[in-house]
């Protein structure tokens, strides 16, 4: 493993699940950034799908991250538990230091179709009585960009933060990077395109081709976790549809029963290795791409 502790140094995990959670968590967000520590990553941003982890990340610096190396950064993911498309939501969030604004996830039509569609799937199951998430889009009836989606972009490209498509379907992904695209918002990253979302290689070249990193998430790929569904060569795959100057490695993980975030970026980063990525290249996408969504360097 000597090798790739030096290539994670300075690693930057843009999708970490800690708790606080409705959903059951192996770990908080202060283990979190103490164990990402412990490997000399950059930063961590921490993700719920229900509420505005800035705040979570505000209360604790103070005194759970005390001595901790490793710069822990917060977002809000807009669902139904926050009012879904939600201006006020994202500027509260925006204005006290969050770094991602994930457009719905699991208020999604897609997500809701897709886990419809497979029940079997090992997705969290809440540990608190919540009423359903509602479904939500960012396109009208005619089908056009939502104004207040445009509204929340323009909040996003003020605070410099990053766009993230989340599990909409790829036509309101598309959407969504061509409108941010002509409001000259960059900083612009697609989820787990293979998980959920289902996009093809062609959909994931042409995100790729609007301007937005690919984020890979490492729980797809290591066998010890609930969301198992392909070996490392599907990563090495996608990894050379659109080059590692695209791609983002993001651990998606802090779930219970799973492994823990820094465990997975180890060993699948050691198999991508062997799989013959370059160092430089894993050192780009665990490191350099999300620093630079981030405004790290």
């Amino acid at each position: 493993m000597g090798a790739i502790d030096g290539v994670l140094e300075g690693a930057v995990d843009l999708h970490c699940h800690s708790g606080p959670s409705p959903f059951p968590r192996r770990i908080d967000h202060a283990e979190a950034a103490r164990q990402a520590d412990s490997l000399k990553f950059r930063a961590v941003v921490v993700k719920s799908h229900h509420h505005n982890t800035v705040m979570d990340v505000r209360a604790m610096a103070p005194w759970s991250l005390d001595g901790v190396g490793t710069e822990l950064f917060g977002g809000i993911a807009l669902n139904s538990h926050v009012g879904g498309l939600n201006l006020h939501a994202v500027e509260l969030s925006l204005q006290m230091g969050g770094k991602i604004v994930w457009f719905p996830t699991i208020s999604a039509g897609k997500h809701m179709d897709h886990h419809d569609s497979h029940p079997n799937l090992k997705f969290p199951k809440a540990t608190v009585k919540l009423s359903p998430p509602g479904r939500l889009s960012i396109l009208d009836d005619a089908g056009n960009v939502k104004d207040v989606v445009r509204d929340i972009l323009a909040a996003i490209k003020e605070a410099d933060a990053v766009v993230a498509c989340g599990h909409m379907a790829t036509d309101q992904i598309h959407a969504l990077l061509e409108t941010a695209g002509e409001m000259g918002i960059t900083k612009l990253l697609v989820n787990h395109p293979e998980y959920v979302i289902e996009a093809g290689a062609d959909d994931i070249a042409s995100f790729a081709a609007k301007g937005a990193v690919i984020e890979h998430s490492l729980c797809m790929y290591d066998e010890e976790s609930g969301f198992y569904h392909w070996d490392v060569a599907e990563l090495v795959k996608w990894i050379e549809l659109v080059g590692p100057e695209r791609t983002s490695l993001g651990s998606d993980l802090g779930q219970v029963n799973n492994p823990l975030p820094i465990e997975s970026y180890r060993k699948i980063g050691a198999a991508l290795l062997d799989s013959g990525i370059s160092e430089a290249d894993l050192k780009t996408m665990v490191a350099g791409n999300p620093a630079h969504l981030l405004s790290l360097d």
